[in-house]
């Protein structure tokens, strides 16, 4: 197990290392846990949380794919709202399919660009 963990952190760096969120796009980052799946747009400049959405804050229960792409649609209207329409996709260390990939395409789908 924690080799696992390792493996997604080390992937997760060099991730970061390539990518960072501006001003003019935010960087969508992604986190998944047993319970939840979870969304924010960052600014890296600043270090500040420009968005934010979750499945238990859309009162979804479980992680399930049709809720990842809610909270993707989701977090695309709030990004609408603040004037955001390109972003910097960070899938967190995690394998593009399933859940993260549902919420990429929900996003996308909300009208994202990335």
């Amino acid at each position: 197990m924690a080799r696992k963990i390792s493996n997604r952190e080390r992937t997760k760096f060099k991730i970061r290392r390539k990518i960072s969120g501006t001003a003019e796009r935010p960087r969508l980052t992604i986190y998944r846990s047993n319970t939840a799946v979870y969304a924010q747009l960052i600014n890296d400049l600043t270090g500040t949380t420009v968005a934010a959405a979750s499945s238990s804050s859309l009162g979804l229960k479980g992680v399930k794919i049709e809720n990842s792409k809610q909270v993707g649609v989701k977090i695309a209207e709030i990004a609408q709202a603040a004037g955001f329409s390109e972003v910097v996709f960070d899938r967190n260390g995690y394998l593009y399919h399933g859940n993260i990939k549902a919420l990429a395409e929900g996003a996308r789908e909300g009208g994202l660009k990335f």
